[in-house]
């Protein structure tokens, strides 16, 4: 039966059963690229019309955190952003193909946390994180450079990688090394001018604008991962938006 626990009753009943759901998907019990229960397992374990778990299911799926399988089932959502910077940056070749950038760590240390990456980590002043900075190339041309901190308590296992060892996405590299999933992010938009040491790798001249994409990334639980700052040339930044 539904757990009234914590649950608005005042809601329609396929909402109350929304909530319950959404709250198991943010505590993990379903992890990314799982599947959850059928409709008929649902509506046995809630007691309630199959009518509402397809609303409560429907509901889920509108707010991004299922999908749907057809003949498969109905799965948590996998977060999909190491690709996202794709909205923002074009990436071509001389001829105007796509081009897929390729990622090389830098370096990779382990330092007292920055007091602003304490913040967004919500972290202990001074407390452990590992900082990577990386940088995106297409053609082996410097297109982004990224700086990325995490938790040292959570991504200890990344602490003794070799930076050869990461590839290009970091996100199922989390997964599989330290068990930590993305499951949201938020970012920022903001233009500066690159400094000397900014320049130097990207192959800019100082002061050239730059477009800074902060990106904060968050588990299921609505804690926070990952704080990064991607910064490339400001001509080749876009942006598009469909208004309807």
């Amino acid at each position: 039966m539904l757990d009234q626990t914590g649950v608005d009753s005042r809601l329609p009943l396929y909402l109350q059963l929304r909530d319950q759901l959404a709250a198991q998907i943010r505590a993990q019990i379903w992890q990314p690229g799982q599947p959850i229960p059928s409709e008929t397992e649902l509506r046995n374990t809630y007691q309630v019309a199959i009518g509402t778990v397809r609303r409560a299911i429907e509901t889920l799926v509108a707010e991004g955190l299922v999908e749907r399988t057809h003949g498969k089932g109905t799965f948590v959502r996998k977060a999909r952003f190491d690709n996202s910077l794709f909205r923002f940056f074009r990436f071509e070749s001389a001829d105007g193909r796509p081009l897929a950038p390729r990622s090389v760590i830098v370096s990779r240390k382990t330092i007292s946390a920055p007091p602003r990456a304490a913040e967004v980590l919500r972290l202990k002043p001074q407390a452990k994180v590992i900082e990577l900075l990386r940088l995106r190339t297409v053609d082996e041309q410097p297109v982004l450079a990224e700086n990325i901190y995490l938790c040292e308590q959570r991504f200890k296992a990344l602490a003794g990688m070799e930076p050869a060892q990461f590839g290009d996405l970091l996100y199922p590299l989390y997964e599989r090394e330290c068990g930590q999933i993305v499951a949201s992010a938020r970012e920022t938009l903001t233009v500066e001018t690159v400094t000397a040491a900014q320049a130097r790798l990207l192959g800019l001249k100082e002061n050239t604008p730059v477009v800074v994409i902060e990106r904060i990334a968050f588990g299921s639980d609505g804690e926070p991962l990952e704080w990064r700052q991607s910064r490339g040339a400001a001509s080749k930044f876009r942006y598009s938006a469909e208004i309807r």
